[in-house]
């Protein structure tokens, strides 16, 4: 029996907390140029009471994308403890490249994966290093991918990792800039002979809906009246989406689950991407409901985005090293415990891996 099995996690949290009460002084607009005509403080309160978020973390202005996905796959390898040398592959899932503080244009030649490939001082030209555009669900399509060239026959040791910085590319005179944040997760896979109940992916399904769902989250000009038109920002039909996540995120994650035959009374934890916490808790109650349950266990789904934010790429594979580590009081794993982790995000992206620890 051989698996692909995460042998080592990282990730880095910025340093520069941004909170609430940061946002009071801002002047929102709506995507018609004209002011909500709410108290910016009454924006902030009502976005908090949605999201849960109360701050959220950004990069120090030194520091780029490729910078801070080098820092967390250095925490992944030492955890893993192998040689960086004998990877096959680097994946980075990343969605604008590098934005160097200051600047509106995305760098993204080389890739990112190069670049940190570079920083790690890897030598060995047998070490596949690229970066996948996927939107959030980019780091849990990146495990994905790793793991279907094991099962192909043409790697055995990935490291996988999700890096953002979305604070350089959000237009602070749209509310929805408060949800998003900067971060790196990184996860070290190879794949290993293990017994018939050992640790490993047990299963994974993807999903893209791209017809009218294509861009409900988008680059368009800022909400600020005479903006310049030629600088984007990320937007977000906010309705749209959690519409789609609430209704087909539960469906992938159940398919997930079925397709490898585990019940859902099994399930220990849910690492589901950090996008709003309302959307989150919707998510996990229309999964047990599509099993005929209303008993959903407290402990099931840990939580980072109350202070973490939403950093994309970056949120799952922070919070299960999180977790991981142990540094979440709430939450704790044990061998053989059977997890999710599931994203949605543009494109419209969705998928799930079910895991056992």
């Amino acid at each position: 029996m051989w698996r692909s099995v995460i042998t080592g996690t990282g990730s880095y949290i910025p340093t520069e907390v941004k909170t609430n009460q940061d946002f009071t002084s801002h002047n929102f607009y709506t995507d018609q140029n004209v002011p909500i005509g709410v108290c910016p403080h009454v924006v902030v309160e009502k976005f908090q009471k949605i999201t849960g978020i109360a701050e959220r973390r950004y990069v120090a202005s030194h520091l780029t994308t490729s910078d801070i996905a080098t820092l967390a796959a250095e925490e992944a390898i030492r955890d893993s403890g192998i040689d960086p040398e004998t990877l096959d592959m680097i994946i980075v899932a990343h969605n604008f490249g590098n934005v160097i503080e200051g600047t509106i244009q995305s760098d993204a030649v080389p890739a990112l994966a190069s670049r940190v490939k570079h920083n790690l001082k890897i030598k060995s030209p047998d070490c596949v290093a690229y970066d996948i555009l996927f939107g959030c669900p980019g780091w849990v399509q990146g495990v994905i991918q790793a793991e279907a060239f094991f099962k192909a026959g043409m790697a055995r040791k990935a490291l996988v990792i999700g890096a953002e910085t979305l604070s350089r590319v959000i237009d602070l005179y749209d509310r929805d800039s408060m949800i998003f944040s900067d971060g790196a997760g990184a996860s070290v896979i190879e794949y290993q002979e293990v017994p018939e109940d050992g640790s490993g992916i047990l299963a994974s399904c993807a999903r893209s809906h791209s017809v009218e769902e294509a861009y409900y989250i988008n680059m368009n000009k800022s909400y600020m009246p005479d903006g310049d038109p030629r600088v984007r920002y990320i937007k977000m039909k906010g309705r749209k989406v959690y519409e789609y996540a609430i209704k087909l995120v539960p469906e992938a994650m159940k398919e997930c689950l079925d397709m490898c035959g585990v019940d859902i009374k099994d399930l220990k934890k849910v690492f589901i991407h950090q996008a709003n916490e309302k959307m989150d808790e919707g998510m996990i109650q229309a999964l047990y409901k599509l099993y005929g349950r209303r008993d959903i266990p407290e402990d099931i789904m840990p939580m980072s985005i109350h202070y973490l934010g939403n950093s994309s790429v970056a949120t799952v594979p922070t919070l299960y090293d999180i977790v991981s580590r142990g540094q979440d009081e709430k939450h704790q794993l044990n061998k053989g415990d059977i997890i999710l982790f599931a994203s949605v995000g543009a494109g419209m992206n969705i998928n799930a891996i079910c895991y056992r620890v």
